[in-house]
């Protein structure tokens, strides 16, 4: 399934959805282990942290290689939901949550949605990527690294 984006004046998301054939923890331990992030994750250049509620992580990206990303892990439940918080409401606010959800033994569910929102979201709205090629192409990696290890 491709990535899909909504937008409202103060909110945008992107989100994308994709049927892995491999088990949640499985897919759950390649989203969690920063240290490997890079090797399976062509959107992701580095990403330095400890993937743990409390701790900030910093990530940088092929799209933007010039920025580092420093969300918060402000969410971990274990086989099912991470959630990365950065920005400061209700200014600029951008949340990533992670979902994983077992269809059976062998299959899994990822979703991934980034929600953008704030008072400055109008005004640098425009000068924002296209999030929809990265997010598919972010499942894409998940899915063949998860089902590799089968």
């Amino acid at each position: 399934m491709t990535a899909t984006t909504t937008a409202a004046t103060f909110r945008q998301s992107c989100s994308v959805h994709r049927t892995i054939a491999a088990p949640v923890a499985r897919v759950w331990s390649l989203l969690t282990d920063a240290r490997r992030f890079p090797s399976w994750n062509t959107t992701v250049t580095t990403l330095d942290g400890d993937i743990a509620v409390g701790q900030r992580l910093a990530i940088t990206v092929p799209a933007a290689p010039n920025r580092t990303f420093r969300p918060r892990v402000t969410k971990l439940v274990p086989n099912d939901t991470m959630v990365w918080s950065d920005g400061f409401a209700p200014m600029f606010r951008g949340v990533r949550t992670f979902t994983v959800t077992a269809r059976d033994p062998h299959t899994t569910e990822f979703a991934m949605t980034e929600t953008l929102s704030g008072l400055m979201l109008p005004m640098i709205r425009n000068s924002l990527p296209d999030f929809a090629p990265q997010f598919d192409a972010y499942a894409a990696d998940l899915q063949r690294a998860a089902e590799a290890a089968s």
